[in-house]
C-alpha cells in the first residue's frame, strides 16, 4: 500500500500562503529593495515629508518613591532614666522646636541634683573659710602653707561644683534650671522631652507608667515640607546620572502633579546585592501633597543634540528590524532598512540609512505595509 505524501499547501491555501510569506519577509533585510506602487486610493491615506534634523532630547525613566529628608528628621529620647508621667504630643500633631512632648520622673536626676546642693554648700563653706585665713594671714596667726592648703580645698570642691553642674546639663537641664535649683535650693526630679526640631510627630513609642531610658527613641519628628525621591539606577546606566542634572518626577497617585528638580545625591558606590546606584532628588512639599513611601517616576533628563529625526509612526517593525518607506518617484514607495536609536517623545533619531531631504511615509506605513503583504500573499 503506497503511502499518501502531505504538504501543506494541499491543507489549506491560507497555510500555503503563510507558508511563502515566512520566507519572503526575512529577505527584508538583506539588499532586496522591494517597491510598491501605490493607488489613487492609497495614497490619500499617507503623509509624506522630508527627513529633517531636529533635537532629541535623552531621558531616563525609573520606579522611584518617596523618602523622608533624614536632614530633617529627629528621633527624640529621655536625657535620663525615669518613668513618664504625662504625654502631650500625639501621632500626627505639629509642634515646635523646645516644645514639651512628655514628663518624666526621675530618681537618678534628683539624686543628681541633690548631689549638686551639697556640692554648691560645700564651695560656699571653703569660701568662708578661705576669707578667714586671709584675715588671719595678715594678722600673722596662720602660715602662708596653711593658707594656700585652705585655698587647695576650696579649689576642689569648686571641680566638684562644676562636675556636678556638667552632669545636671546632660540631663537635659539648662544654666536657667541651675540658677532657679541654686535660688531654690530644692529638688525638682521631673525631666521634659522636648522637640528638638520643628515638625510633625510621625511616630511615638511612649505610653503613661513606661520606664524609659536615655537609648530609647520615644518620639520621632520629621519636617515634611521637604523630602526625598529616591530611585536606584542600574550599573549599566550609571553614567546617565550626576549630581545637578535636571530631573522630574509624577505621582500615580496625585495625578496632574509633575515636579522638577535637581539631583542633590548620586551615590559613589554600587550596591553589591541589587547592582545598582542610588540617586535622590530634593522634593519640595509646602502644602504636604507628597506622602512618604508613596510610589513614583522619576525622569532624569539630558540636554537634546541635533541628528536627523525619523517620526515613530513612520517606523515598520519586522523581523527585529526597523524599516521606513521611501518614495522613490511619483507613487512608487521602497521599503528601507534603518538603524534608529531610542524612542523619545515619539521621535527617533537616525543613524544609519537615509539622507536629509528624502521624502519618507510618516503617516499611513501600517496601510501601505499591509497592501505590501498581500502583494506578497498574492
Amino acid at each position: 500500500m503506497k503511502a499518501k505524501l502531505h504538504t501543506p499547501f494541499r491543507s489549506s491555501p491560507l497555510m500555503a500562503a503563510l507558508f511563502l510569506l515566512s520566507f519572503a519577509l526575512p529577505a527584508l533585510g538583506a539588499d532586496h529593495k522591494p517597491l510598491l506602487e501605490a493607488s489613487p486610493a492609497l495614497l490619500k491615506l499617507l503623509s509624506i515629508a522630508e527627513v529633517k534634523p531636529g533635537e532629541v532630547a535623552e531621558s531616563l525613566n525609573l520606579s522611584a518613591r518617596v523618602e523622608l529628608d533624614q536632614h530633617r528628621v529627629a528621633r527624640i529620647g529621655a536625657s535620663v532614666t525615669g518613668r513618664i508621667t504625662e504625654i502631650d504630643a500625639m501621632l500626627g500633631q505639629a509642634v515646635k522646636k523646645g516644645e514639651r512632648l512628655a514628663l518624666l520622673n526621675s530618681t537618678e536626676l534628683g539624686k543628681a541634683q541633690s548631689d549638686y546642693l551639697k556640692a554648691a554648700s560645700q564651695v560656699n563653706l571653703r569660701r568662708i573659710t578661705v576669707k578667714r585665713a586671709e584675715r588671719l594671714l595678715e594678722s600673722g596667726v596662720i602660715s602662708e602653707a596653711e593658707f594656700q592648703e585652705r585655698q587647695s580645698v576650696l579649689t576642689e570642691a569648686d571641680v566638684d561644683l562644676r562636675a556636678a553642674a556638667d552632669q545636671l546639663r546632660v540631663m537635659g537641664m539648662r544654666d536657667a534650671d541651675l540658677q532657679r535649683i541654686d535660688k531654690q535650693r530644692s529638688i525638682h526630679s521631673f525631666s521634659p522631652v522636648t522637640a528638638s526640631i520643628d515638625g510633625v510627630v510621625i511616630e511615638r513609642n511612649v505610653a503613661i507608667g513606661q520606664v524609659v531610658q536615655p537609648a530609647d527613641a520615644l518620639y520621632t519628628v520629621a519636617d515634611l515640607s521637604q523630602l526625598w525621591l529616591v530611585a536606584e539606577i542600574p550599573e549599566q546606566q550609571a553614567h546617565w546620572a550626576r549630581q545637578g542634572d535636571q530631573a522630574f518626577a509624577e505621582v500615580p497617585a496625585l495625578p496632574g502633579q509633575e515636579v522638577s528638580g535637581k539631583l542633590i545625591y548620586v551615590a559613589d558606590m554600587v550596591d553589591s546585592d541589587t547592582r545598582t546606584v542610588t540617586v535622590r532628588m530634593a522634593l519640595a512639599n509646602p502644602q504636604r501633597l507628597f506622602k512618604p513611601q508613596m510610589l513614583a517616576t522619576l525622569k532624569i533628563s539630558k540636554p537634546g543634540s541635533q541628528s536627523l529625526i525619523v517620526p515613530s509612526q513612520a517606523v515598520v517593525r519586522e523581523n527585529d528590524k526597523d524599516f521606513v518607506f521611501v518614495e522613490t518617484a511619483a507613487a512608487r514607495f521602497e521599503l528601507r532598512p534603518v538603524r534608529l536609536g531610542r524612542e523619545e517623545a515619539q521621535k527617533r533619531p537616525l543613524l544609519e540609512g537615509l539622507k536629509a531631504g528624502e521624502k519618507i511615509v510618516v503617516g499611513g506605513a501600517f496601510h501601505l505595509n499591509n497592501e505590501r503583504l498581500r502583494s506578497t500573499l498574492e
